[in-house]
């Protein structure tokens, strides 16, 4: 099956099987796709380095290795393979690997398809989708400072039917020196890249997307060029303030997991030395090692986030100076949802 026919259809398939090693499947992979690695990591490893030394004899021990483990994953899995069962397998190019199973699978009678050019076809649909769907969409971005409830206004929207572009949430991370979620790694990059063309798979270009304001990198993963040039040249950008009381009990609650491990509070905290200075840096980790929690949050506010947040959006958005301005009493969830409301008057005024 052609990659183009199947992308399009790949909630027709009951299964997506993906036969590369575990490394390969961790990486990225097919949305939903399940890993039935017909070679483990070391016996890859094993059959390449053969394979420069006698070609011959590494396709030998490779098909032992291929066909024992294909018929270990039939035999696991025979209760997944019901009548009717319709699955779309994929390895790296659409070359052996997966012919072999798909082989297998329509000689038991099941309508398996093997997908034309692999994983690596589908990076280049993802590529090409990343590259051109920024363009068809009209965002609207939400700015202001760190602690204004940005991202939870973002959920207030989709919750009141708007679309919304969770950059954070398909990142992993909040886009700060403590942005990493505790006990969640971030994504690699071909898998963020996976989950954001999903995203904007799913997108109307006929309804606004709104969007929270981000630097080109969040965390480890870097945004599309087409994406982030977007937001930043075409983007309607929305002020969003809140008073310092909200903003510091906003993060006290979304860094609440620092407060049982200061000592990795301030590892995090070394990375601000050479822009706020050795003798800054130590002053907000004495303050977390004695649990004065609020007194350290709204100084990195003031003293940190604020003129970094505030130079980097005057710079990138030049049409922020003209942006509507909307502010939050407080981080409530009643406050949010009025908001959100005045969110859409501004966007939609007719709606």
């Amino acid at each position: 099956m052609s990659s183009s026919e199947a992308f399009a259809r790949l909630d027709q398939f009951h299964h997506i099987i993906d036969v590369r090693t575990p490394l390969e499947f961790a990486e990225d992979h097919l949305p939903g796709a399940l890993n039935w690695p017909v070679l483990s990591n070391e016996e890859r490893v094993t059959v390449g380095t053969l394979y420069r030394q006698d070609p011959l004899e590494a396709r030998k021990v490779g098909a032992a290795m291929v066909a024992r483990n294909i018929a270990r994953h039939l035999d696991e899995q025979r209760g997944l393979m019901q009548k009717h069962w319709r699955p779309l397998v994929y390895c790296w190019r659409g070359g052996q690997r997966s012919g072999s199973m798909n082989w297998f699978l329509n000689q038991i009678g099941f309508k398996s398809k093997q997908l034309v050019g692999g994983y690596k076809a589908f990076r280049g649909e993802v590529r090409k989708t990343l590259d051109e769907q920024p363009s068809r969409l009209r965002f609207v971005v939400l700015c202001g400072r760190t602690g204004t409830g940005k991202t939870r206004l973002l959920r207030h929207l989709a919750q009141q039917g708007e679309q919304v572009l969770d950059l954070e949430g398909l990142a992993l991370h909040r886009g700060s020196v403590l942005g990493a979620l505790p006990d969640q790694p971030q994504p690699s990059q071909k898998a963020f890249d996976t989950a954001l063309w999903q995203a904007l798979s799913r997108l109307d270009p006929q309804h606004p997307v709104f969007v929270e304001s981000e630097s080109r990198k969040i965390g480890s993963v870097q945004l599309p060029d087409s994406l982030h040039q977007q937001l930043r040249d075409r983007g309607h950008c929305i002020w969003v303030s809140m008073e310092d009381t909200g903003r510091v009990q906003l993060l006290l609650e979304d860094y609440a997991h620092f407060q049982s491990q200061p000592a990795a509070f301030g590892a995090l905290l070394e990375g601000l030395v050479s822009l706020r200075g050795r003798e800054r840096v130590r002053r907000w980790q004495a303050m977390a090692t004695a649990g004065q929690w609020a007194e350290v949050f709204g100084e990195l506010m003031r003293d940190h986030y604020d003129p970094g947040y505030e130079r980097s959006l005057t710079n990138h958005f030049p049409q922020l100076a003209q942006a509507p301005r909307l502010a939050l009493m407080d981080a409530s969830a009643s406050e949010l949802a009025r908001v959100a409301c005045d969110v859409r008057t501004l966007v939609n005024p007719a709606g």
